[in-house]
């Protein structure tokens, strides 16, 4: 099973730099950030995170994906670079197209796009999201945005993403376009995958070994009925435990790859964790 990283960077922590070397010279796998790009001051919407709903302060703090891995891109050559999640609902769809294909051509084809739609109700609503119909908004946008990717001429008429006959360019490498992992745990997860994706992104506080198996017989139950490959479905847990024996659990219910959340932590801490979990993982 592979092993990758992910981390809230931001100015009081390891940069992202840092970061993207370490992980590839201890021979982890990936690197994923996550996306927040504005915080409301006052929100209402309880943080999923614990018991008490109070979002952590580093939430308000950390770096654009994009731009993060780009660097990240630029001091690296092996490891795969991955969004965990980019929240497509909030941004624009032609701007995005070209933010992915851009990152996978500067990376040689190393970008893997995980996607959600948010939980934050106020972040949502500074970027007009259509909030309950949120994943719907997101499926639009990613169908434009596959437009974007596979034609010269492109154009695309949806709800939420709507443009004429036009040129986005550069296309990316890999073909048709990066992987798309949706996030989410619930029955609506697996139909999503099914429908518009490649892989599957669950929780790794939110999902247990059998959650799991049983996430990937629907998946590939329903590829079969969409006439696809069950075979090429892959699954990464974000945010699990790191643990060798929770890993193989994990790995045994047919998970490809575990995320592992770095703490917020400044450069010499997180580097001695990561040479720890490379020894203990790898």
């Amino acid at each position: 099973m592979k092993i990758g990283l992910t981390a809230f960077v931001t100015d009081y922590t390891i940069d992202i730099v840092s970061l993207a070397r370490q992980a590839e010279r201890l021979g982890f796998e990936s690197v994923w950030l996550p996306e927040h790009p504005a915080i409301p001051v006052i929100m209402k919407t309880p943080w999923p995170g614990n018991e008490a709903g109070v979002l952590p302060d580093f939430y308000k703090h950390m770096i654009d994906p994009f731009v993060g891995l780009a660097a990240a891109a630029a001091v690296t050559s092996k490891i795969r670079l991955g969004t965990a999640i980019c929240l497509v609902p909030e941004r624009n769809a032609l701007h995005t197209a070209k933010e992915v294909a851009t990152l996978d051509q500067v990376s040689g084809g190393r970008f893997e796009f995980g996607i959600g739609a948010g939980w934050l109700h106020e972040e949502s609503d500074l970027f007009q999201v259509d909030f309950p119909r949120r994943w719907t908004q997101t499926r639009d946008h990613i169908e434009a945005m596959k437009v974007c990717w596979s034609q010269d001429e492109s154009e695309y008429h949806g709800k939420y993403a709507d443009f004429p006959l036009l040129w986005s360019h550069p296309k990316p490498l890999q073909k048709p376009h990066p992987p798309i992992l949706i996030a989410g745990e619930l029955e609506k997860a697996a139909h999503r995958v099914a429908d518009y994706a490649d892989g599957w992104l669950p929780r790794g506080r939110a999902i247990d070994p059998a959650g799991v198996d049983a996430g990937r017989k629907r998946i590939a139950e329903l590829y079969r009925e969409n006439g696809r490959d069950p075979g090429t479905i892959t699954i990464s847990v974000f945010g699990g435990n790191p643990d060798k024996e929770h890993n193989r659990r994990f790995a045994d219910a047919g998970t490809d790859r575990m995320i592992h959340l770095l703490p917020c932590e400044g450069p010499e801490e997180s580097v001695r964790r990561m040479e720890k979990w490379a020894a203990d993982l790898l």
